[in-house]
Order: structure tokens, then C-alpha cells, then sequence
């Protein structure tokens, strides 16, 4: 009996099973390589942090300017009137 014939692979020369054999793990490599590529791409930044805005804080008054305006008034009429 022939080796060859009682072989699974049809009868081709060893050089065009080397080539597809080359061909078939060439393209695993380069899908290897793109996933990789990808995983690695999505997770390069981290979660990003939420960007919060401060507090709005209101000014605190002062209890000398709640006086200041009325005597500023008072002191513009009194001078008018002494006119």
C-alpha cells in the first residue's frame, strides 16, 4: 500500500501545503495582533473623571454697607435742599 494514498490529505506537493499552512497561520497572527491592538486602545485612557462644578457661594454683606447707601441719600438731599 502506498503512504501516499492512505493519507487524509489529498496528493499535493509539501511545498503548496507549507504555503497555505504559512497563509492560514499569518492571518491568526494578524487577528491576534488587531484584537490586541483594539483591547489595549479602549482601555488606554481609564474611566474618565466627572468634571464637577464648585459651589456657588454668595457674598456675605457686610453691616456697614446696609447703612452707607441711606446716609450717602441723606447727605445728596441735604445738600440740595441747602441750595
Amino acid at each position: 500500500m502506498n503512504y501516499e494514498a492512505s493519507c487524509s490529505r489529498p496528493l499535493l506537493p509539501s511545498i503548496i501545503w507549507q504555503r497555505v499552512y504559512l497563509e492560514v497561520t499569518m492571518k491568526k497572527i494578524a487577528l491576534a495582533a488587531a484584537l490586541s491592538l483594539a483591547a489595549s486602545t479602549a482601555f488606554a485612557g481609564g474611566p474618565a473623571a466627572p468634571i464637577v462644578e464648585p459651589p456657588v457661594v454668595a457674598a456675605k454683606t457686610s453691616s456697614s454697607s446696609g447703612v452707607l447707601i441711606p446716609l450717602l441719600l441723606l447727605v445728596i438731599i441735604a445738600a440740595a435742599a441747602a441750595k
